[in-house]
């Protein structure tokens, strides 16, 4: 599935899922029976598994639309899953170095990158003394919500 807008019906075991924000974009590993898992960056940071609902709150969900970016790399879906399964529970949450797309890209394409979110910083022409405050308080107002 590519670029492909859909329900948990259709989901595969492995899928990268997206849910496009205003500012951002969440990720998340589907990992079947209607459980996905991501980073979330809650009181307490860390990877955790959240029905489909819970993970989409209310937006439209993109399904590997990032595998045309890494076209020779996509492991299998179910090395993705599993490679999302062992890392519940655990790990640091940073908004640059490890964020909730670092994680699915290190679980379905083997490396930890962030595209989307560099992109977005320079399509936005932020300069790094404007950066982190245009990041930070959008992010802060949607954890407060």
């Amino acid at each position: 599935m590519l670029l492909q807008h859909c329900s948990p019906p259709c989901f595969q075991r492995g899928d990268l899922l997206e849910v496009p924000r205003t500012l951002f974009i969440h990720f998340g590993i589907y990992l079947g029976e209607n459980r996905v898992a991501h980073l979330m960056p809650d009181i307490l940071p860390r990877i955790r598994v959240d029905t489909v609902e819970d993970f989409a709150y209310g937006g439209s969900i993109l399904v590997n639309h990032m595998d045309r970016l890494f076209e020779d790399q996509v492991l299998g879906s179910e090395e993705a899953a599993r490679r999302a399964e062992k890392l519940v529970g655990a790990t640091a949450y940073s908004l640059l170095w490890n964020n909730c797309e670092h994680f699915v890209t290190y679980c379905r394409y083997g490396a930890p990158v962030m595209l989307v979110g560099l992109a977005s910083i320079f399509c936005l022409g932020l300069a790094p003394s404007t950066t982190l405050p245009t990041i930070f308080i959008p992010f802060f107002l949607w954890m407060a919500g």
